[in-house]
């Protein structure tokens, strides 16, 4: 299970962290991801990080959001800087190992508006 905090309203510009703490077992192996839902769409990927720290993110937020990882605490981050309103979306936290299927959180709202 993984659950999503750190969201919330921010001017274009701005910045936002979002954490992701999972419970359970064999944190340091799983990869993580963030997933984000705006509106009318279909939840599109942001991105993800490796057991191995690998990382991958979208086109639409390099060199903006920063995705990060602590076992000591079970948590996921996704810094997000230099925010638009086109990022405006419920994001949510995923976790999955090799071969399993992959678990959402309940996500949390990012609002950037002036």
């Amino acid at each position: 299970q993984v659950v999503e905090s750190g969201g919330g309203l921010v001017q274009p510009g701005g910045s936002l962290r979002l954490s992701c703490k999972a419970s359970g077992g064999f944190f340091s192996s799983s990869t993580m991801g963030w997933g984000r839902r705006a509106p009318g769409n279909q939840r599109e990927f942001v991105a993800s990080i490796t057991g191995d720290n690998m990382t991958n993110y979208a086109d639409s937020v390099k060199g903006r959001f920063i995705i990060s990882r602590d076992n000591t605490k079970n948590t996921a981050y996704l810094q997000m800087n230099s925010l638009k309103p086109e990022d405006t979306a419920v994001y949510s936290c995923s976790q999955e190992w090799p071969g399993t299927a992959r678990s959402w959180g309940q996500g949390t709202q990012v609002t950037v508006s002036s």
